[in-house]
């Protein structure tokens, strides 16, 4: 999207023509030299409503960031509400086995993208809706590695995370057990974890037996992935019994089963049995302060009414996208000058094969094989890593790839997908360093609030490109070795990570450790935006374990101060 509009048809915010005609332009010139009268009383926009109750929490988000942190406060018998900007939906009656018509799943206001590999958002990096982006999330949950918190130590480059890995092991433990992760034990890279996984690993799909079979023949070490899909009936704290998943393949398109631990089926029922109060379809538009710099209260629409909240303590969980948003469209916590900087995105490099088997690729989890040998590769020439996982794939998704990658359009298209049934896939889910020119910050162009739509820049860089290079490589050899034919590759970025990272100092970050703002006391940030670095694995499980550390960082503040 360019920084500048042309006047054309059509065009959003289209040039102000100028008149033309003398007598129109004297009245118009008239018109300007009039006094302008103050509106009168009656014209004078009402303040908005002061609620008389103060509660002790907003959290704004209900994602991976905000669900577990509401449910922990809500425990812990504080006063809590949470802000959703979309609605709340019945997974039995509003999720459908089709794509086209889950569309509503995702977050869909637009997003400018610029830079030389612009992120494609809508269905591939947002989510709304109570849940937030965990309603379509594929539930991979591999946890972080110990190398992946600190790459400026290891590699001089990026940079490390304010603690250890050991600060989250505890919270990666209670989680696997809590949402019931199937997946493998012992777990062939890590072998001395304390507790396996509380279930076994689901069924393998066609993709997943392809690549296992090469790997093997190839010398790389496979295993079932974990997965926040049941694999079997499992009773849940708090919750009660969830069914098992029956392999339909459409996570993505959202789980009408609740085999899938999104946020709607776990961590927010929780919160509401402990009076935590949710509030959907509330979009936030500003936050208040008063003349310290404290968040008093939070301002949001809802349902065409403007409505106010007031709170002792904020919880920004938006993502990495809505958070510096509402942060810059509030000059809140401005001071690092880091709001919007740092934007990262998951290297997930794609090479799709042609196979004589019946693959039927919408059918199990879309992930079911994953290899971390490539964590940190022998022969890599670059810094980080990434992982390995089979992919399935719905047909409208694999259509729109081929399309953008492969430039096949009407019946040439009609032609190839008639192979879809044969079709399997590989990707990576790999690190990606920081760099000035990756950032976001808002645009001139608004949205149909009215408000200035967010412009995400991003640019592989010479790392990544690097990354993508070897992974291409090797996923082409694993699908010679399976016997594909008509091997392509498609490059792509995932996920949506940095934009207001934690660190150690106000002086170049925007959280500390326990993610309160350097520069507002009472303000929480807790999602994939405060993530110094990008991980060599999906975000998911380790934006909620900080979700839960944040919760009790603050709750053993609170009582500190209390005491």
């Amino acid at each position: 999207m360019p920084d500048e509009e042309v006047l054309e048809e059509g065009v959003l915010n289209p040039i102000k023509p100028e008149v033309q005609d003398p007598l129109l332009k004297s009245i118009l010139a008239e018109n300007d030299a009039l006094p302008v009268e103050a509106p009168s009383e009656m014209e004078q926009a009402a303040p908005l409503p002061d609620p008389v109750d103060e509660v002790d929490c907003v959290v704004i988000g209900t994602g991976a960031g905000g669900a577990p942190l509401l449910a922990r406060l809500a425990m812990a018998g504080l006063k809590v509400v949470a802000l959703e900007a979309g609605p709340r939906r019945d997974p039995t009656q509003d999720y459908a086995t089709d794509e086209k018509a889950q569309h509503f799943l995702f977050w869909n206001d637009e997003r400018l993208s610029a830079g030389q590999n612009p992120v494609a958002f809508g269905n591939n990096n947002s989510g709304t809706g109570v849940g937030g982006s965990t309603l379509h999330y594929t539930a991979y949950t591999p946890r972080a590695h110990r190398g992946d918190l600190s790459l400026f130590t290891d590699f001089g480059k990026g940079v490390d995370w304010p603690f250890g890995i050991e600060e989250l092991e505890p919270y990666y433990e209670e989680l696997e057990h809590f949402l019931g992760i199937s997946g493998p034990t012992p777990y062939p890279w890590d072998a001395k974890r304390r507790k396996g996984y509380p279930l076994a690993p689901l069924p393998l799909n066609g993709a997943a037996l392809l690549m296992q079979k090469a790997c093997a023949d190839l010398g790389i070490k496979t295993s079932p992935a974990a997965n926040a899909a049941l694999s079997a009936r499992y009773y849940q704290e708090g919750i009660g019994w969830r069914e098992a998943c029956t392999n339909r393949g459409f996570c993505q398109a959202g789980c009408n089963r609740g085999a899938k631990a999104s946020m709607d089926v776990t961590f927010l029922p929780l919160a509401e049995a402990y009076g935590a109060e949710i509030r959907s379809e509330a979009f936030v538009t500003e936050i208040e302060r008063d003349a310290k710099g404290h968040v008093t209260a939070v301002v949001y629409t809802q349902q065409g009414e403007q409505k106010r909240q007031r709170c002792r303590h904020l919880f920004l969980c938006a993502g990495a996208v809505e958070t510096p948003r509402l942060l810059l469209l509030n000059e809140l916590a401005l001071t690092s000058g880091q709001v919007g900087k740092n934007f990262m995105a998951h290297t997930g490099m794609q090479v799709w094969g042609t196979f004589d088997e019946d693959i039927r690729p919408y059918k199990g989890i879309p992930g079911g094989l994953i290899s971390e040998d490539t964590h940190r590769p022998a022969d890599a020439d670059f810094a980080g890593g990434y992982l390995l996982q089979s992919i399935g794939v719905m047909p409208v998704t694999f259509a729109s790839q081929m399309a953008r990658q492969r430039k096949l359009w009407g019946q040439p298209l009609r032609d190839y997908m008639r192979s879809y049934n044969h079709t399997a896939g590989i990707n990576i889910l790999g690190d990606c360093l920081p760099h000035e020119s990756n950032f976001l910050e808002l645009a001139e162009e608004k949205d149909g609030r009215g408000l200035p739509k967010p412009r995400i820049h991003f640019t592989a860089q010479e790392n990544e490109q690097r990354m993508n290079a070897h992974a291409e490589k090797l996923m082409r050899q694993i699908w010679e070795a399976a016997g594909a034919h008509d091997i392509w590759s498609f490059e792509r970025y995932a996920h949506t990570i940095g934009t207001a990272r934690m660190g150690l100092s106000g002086d170049d970050a925007v959280v500390n450790a326990d993610g309160r703002a350097f520069d507002v006391p009472n303000l929480y940030i807790c999602d994939n935006s405060v993530f110094p670095s990008a991980l060599s694995v999906n975000p998911a499980l380790t934006i909620m374990a900080l979700s839960l550390r944040t919760a009790d960082k603050f709750l053993a503040a609170r009582q500190r101060l209390d005491g």
